[in-house]
């Protein structure tokens, strides 16, 4: 039987965050579209919103990477 959807394979000692069911997990055990990851150890992807967070308000603060036009607000 042929299936068009196949189990996410990863390494060992790979750990992700699902913002799905808001886990951690060894591996990717959701869809991509849903994690976070991969980090290395397991409390990096505990704190994986945290992370995005901070890595978000820098680029967001980084005027080489900031692409909006001057004088328009963030929506």
């Amino acid at each position: 039987m042929f299936r068009l959807w196949r189990r996410p394979k990863g390494k060992p000692g790979e750990w992700y965050y699902c913002v799905r069911h808001n886990k951690v997990e060894e591996g990717p055990e959701c869809r991509a579209l849903d994690r976070l990851g991969p980090y290395t150890t397991r409390s990096e992807a505990e704190h994986a919103l945290e992370i995005a967070r901070e890595r978000n308000e820098a680029w967001d603060g980084d005027p080489e990477w900031n692409d909006r036009p001057k004088g328009n607000p963030p929506a």
